[in-house]
């Protein structure tokens, strides 16, 4: 494990483009989707045992762009815009849609797409959405809850068992995280040990 959290911790900054076919192809690479402001900077940020590597904006849905991290040669942790939320008019908010659906059905060595989701407000519209169009087109998906740390420990489990009723999947198939007070990342580091053959 120790091995593990050393490899991740010398995770760089690779790569940022607007567009998924520039990016060149990896070995293996996970990437990371969900709403604006759910936290999946600060959750790469965590994995990675990094203060400031992911940027995460001050304001909700300013990140524009695919943003890609090297953990060791050609295997990649890929931070993707936020959606439900964007800066700018409407046109801006359905380019970064299509960006992100682009680099979704275009990488072919893409092992997992982790779906983060908000503990406080739980599932979004759009969360769901996200998830019916991964299962559509069966591409690997995961969802990680965070921010658990926010919700308080007496009403934790009935959170969980609201959650997984919402997204139809049991509560053992979640990832339950907080990326802040570094809760649940240990299982996050093997998760994504194992999956970039690391």
């Amino acid at each position: 494990m120790n091995t593990i959290r050393k490899m991740l911790r010398d995770t760089k900054y690779l790569k940022t483009e607007a567009d998924a076919l520039k990016l060149g192809e990896s070995e293996a690479e996970v990437s990371f989707v969900g709403r604006s402001n759910v936290g999946k900077s600060t959750l790469i940020n965590a994995i990675c045992q990094k203060k400031k590597m992911a940027h995460a904006s001050q304001v909700p849905g300013k990140t524009r762009t695919i943003n890609v991290y090297e953990v060791t040669r050609g295997r990649w942790i890929v931070d993707l815009p936020g959606y439900g939320y964007a800066v700018g008019p409407k046109h801006e908010k359905e380019r970064l849609g299509s960006m992100i659906e682009k680099y979704l059905s275009s990488r072919k060595n893409l092992c997992m797409i982790f779906i983060i989701v908000d503990a406080i407000a739980g599932p979004t519209k759009l969360d769901i959405i996200m998830i019916g169009w991964l299962k559509y087109y069966s591409l690997p998906f995961s969802i990680v809850v965070n921010k658990i740390d926010k919700i308080k420990p007496s009403k934790l489990n009935e959170k969980k068992k609201d959650i997984a009723v919402e997204l139809v999947i049991n509560t053992c198939d979640i990832s339950w995280v907080s990326s802040k007070k570094n809760i649940g990342i240990t299982d996050l580091h093997k998760i994504v040990a194992k999956l970039l053959d690391i």
